[in-house]
């Protein structure tokens, strides 16, 4: 058995995010789950947060970096940095392992004009400056932290020792060579195809090659980022889910897009998983939405352009004993059939980790706390969601919600003397109001200037 946790995360200069560290793990008290809740104003750092563990799980699948990350890059830097630290837990060991990178915005110039001195080509995202380290525990010995691949300097990568180790005769003329086209390619070095088929063939510490195909694993299969665009799909009538789905000899890991204007046309391989995943959803959801269940119509086969046989499917809602197309549900019931099968493996699996951006989207509030309440204090995985409902804050542990503040240089913020009786919503509300924090939670606002500034708007439309 073996589970990876994201432990601490820390920004620099992505979005509108100067600097931000923040903990995941809950310091008062020792719970199976890690929930991180984050709140805060619009437009301070709640997303950059999502939107830098999505980031992460590019880089971990060795993917290439989409460009709209170059510009994520804060407008004053050069580069962003990120460091995450990561929990290990195998056979009695307990791992430690940091990973860190810069995201650089270049410009790909090798397609631009040479007659044209003044023309810039495409902007894209760079990968670079990764250092990985690790400490571990086990009842036989205890290893300090120390870098594993550091690929900041000239060259392969250090330390040499660790380098022999990785890379056995491998002629560092080749790596350097392959540094610097992964890097051009926006691809992360340490998580690359290349650089992993090497690891695996080359490497002689089996503790090395376990670290680095760990965090891989996890970055691959079992970390999930549901951002805002899911919810712009729901409201275009597409379903999307995410799952992760085992049977007895098989795994099933990705992404599906159900059309529900409309029947769905899915492969022959994938109607089984489809039927499997409703299944399995249905034991949840018709006790948190009471007497709704979800059914799959089967509409008939079709061949593909490709000669690939499959399965024409339409998604129907069931409600005491009668069929509608799942499309007339509520976008709010849609968000949580989107979403429920990964909530399902957080509670199940202590090794998930799911980040959802505004998870409170169209969701009752009551039907919300009640959900993280029970994944919080019975559940096994990591789930870090930002929101702007404030049940949450009265349902789960106080050391499972952060905040952010007004100062770009210290993002994220958990409030200090919040006494065990102390309701955080109405503790929160105070400090909003009355302040007493050593940072500043809320930009206020001025109610007479926002009244005026709609009057003087109308005015300008001639109203």
């Amino acid at each position: 058995m073996r589970s990876v946790r994201i432990t601490n995360i820390a920004i620099d200069n992505f979005k509108n995010v100067g600097h931000g560290e923040i903990c995941l793990e809950n310091k008062r008290k020792d719970f199976r789950a890690s929930i991180l809740g984050l709140y805060g104003q619009n437009g301070s750092g709640k997303t950059a947060l999502v939107d830098a563990i999505a980031l992460l799980k590019h880089v971990l699948c060795g993917n290439v970096i989409p460009v709209k990350y170059a510009d994520f890059v804060n407008e004053d830097a050069t580069n962003s940095r990120f460091l995450f630290e990561f929990k290990i837990v195998s056979d009695g060991i307990t791992y430690r392992a940091w990973y860190e990178f810069s995201l650089g915005k270049v410009y790909d110039d090798t397609l631009v004009n040479m007659d044209n001195d003044s023309a810039k080509g495409q902007i894209k995202a760079e990968i670079y400056d990764e250092v990985m380290s690790y400490s571990y525990v086990s009842k036989e010995e205890t290893a300090r932290k120390s870098a594993l691949i550091d690929t900041r300097p000239n060259g392969a990568f250090l330390p040499k020792n660790k380098y022999l180790e990785l890379t056995g005769d491998m002629d560092e003329t080749d790596v350097i060579v392959s540094k610097r086209v992964i890097r051009s390619g926006s691809r992360s070095f340490i998580f690359s195809r290349e650089m992993i088929n090497l690891f695996r063939q080359k490497c002689k510490n089996t503790q090395y090659l376990f670290l680095i195909e760990s965090l891989l694993l996890f970055g691959n299969r079992e970390l999930f980022v549901i951002n805002t665009e899911n919810a712009g799909l729901i409201s275009l009538n597409a379903l999307p889910i995410s799952f992760k789905y085992k049977e007895e000899r098989s795994e099933a890991v990705g992404n599906l897009m159900l059309t529900l204007n409309a029947p769905a046309t899915i492969p022959l391989d994938a109607h089984h998983l489809v039927l499997k995943l409703i299944e399995n959803m249905n034991i949840v959801l018709d006790r948190i939405i009471p007497g709704l269940t979800i059914g799959v119509m089967n509409l008939g086969d079709i061949v593909s352009q490709e000669g690939k046989p499959g399965k024409i499917i339409q998604l129907m809602s069931l409600r005491n004993g009668k069929e509608i197309p799942f499309q007339y549900e509520s976008e709010g019931i849609k968000k949580i059939v989107s979403i429920l099968q990964l909530l399902i493996v957080v509670y199940n699996n202590s090794s998930i980790t799911v980040a959802v951006d505004e998870l409170d989207a169209g969701i009752f509030e009551y039907l919300l706390g009640e959900i993280l309440q029970i994944i919080s204090e019975k559940g096994k995985g990591q789930l870090v969601f930002t929101s702007h409902n404030l049940r949450p804050l009265e349902t789960i542990d106080k050391g499972f919600i952060a905040f952010t503040t007004t100062n770009t240089k210290r993002r994220y913020f958990r409030m200090t003397n919040v006494k065990g009786n102390n309701n955080l919503r109405d503790f929160y509300y105070r400090d909003i109001v009355l302040g007493g924090q050593s940072e500043q939670l809320y930009e206020t606002t001025n109610n007479y200037e926002i009244a005026l500034a709609f009057k003087e708007a109308g005015d300008a439309l001639g109203m």
